[in-house]
């Protein structure tokens, strides 16, 4: 079901390394372009839980039901907080991973994707726009590798190969778009833009001049 706020929830998800930081700063500057107000997120945030599953990631993944604990919370003061409001004001939000992600890298044993879907959905706002940045595995860590990073331990290749195949499931979704994140950067940018483009459209945060 849609939501029913007059903003648009544009959603990025694909493994590290895959470019959603880049194209959020993209969208971003188009938006301002079109004078539209424009906030850009992520997840998990830099808030009281969130900064305890960031810190996990360096010292050591907590248990599958602590992640989604913690994940739980986050996201819930997330929404009340940012994009709420956001959406509230008819701005566009641009997040950096959602629900989806918490799928990709919690679901497993004792835990399902089922499980994990339903107390999100119980509560999380539905995106308008997921954008699902494709990228194979030897790629993204050759990327990470590059920027001078060292794969942190959500960045295993088992790992990243498993959360790359859960983000393809998702391209069925009829608010997906599956965009091959190997591309030029200008032309994963244009995908993005025309896809963006349309869902202001839909939303009627953005007017065709039938002048022109």
């Amino acid at each position: 079901m849609a939501h029913t706020l007059p903003g648009l929830l544009v959603v990025f998800e694909g493994i590290d390394g895959a470019g959603k930081s880049t194209q959020i700063r993209r969208l971003s500057l188009l938006c301002a372009a079109l004078g539209l107000e424009c906030v850009s997120s992520r997840e998990p945030t830099y808030g009281q839980y969130g900064k305890q599953l960031r810190d996990s990631a360096a010292h050591g993944r907590l248990s599958r039901a602590e992640e989604h604990r913690l994940l739980l919370l986050d996201r819930r003061e997330h929404i009340e907080t940012l994009i709420r409001p956001a959406l509230s004001r008819a701005a566009v939000v641009l997040l950096d991973r959602y629900y989806y992600s918490s799928i990709a890298y919690q679901a497993g044993p004792g835990l399902s994707a089922e499980q994990i879907r339903a107390d999100n959905e119980a509560f999380a706002l539905p995106p308008d726009l997921l954008l699902i940045l494709d990228l194979p595995v030897d790629t993204g860590l050759a990327r990470i590798g590059a920027r001078g990073d060292q794969p942190n331990a959500f960045e295993a290749r088992a790992t990243l190969q498993h959360c790359r195949e859960v983000y393809r499931s998702f391209a069925t979704l009829p608010q997906a778009r599956l965009i091959d994140a190997t591309a030029d950067l200008d032309q994963v940018t244009a995908q993005a833009t025309a896809a963006l483009v349309r869902a202001l459209l839909a939303r009627r945060l953005l007017e065709v001049d039938a002048s022109t």
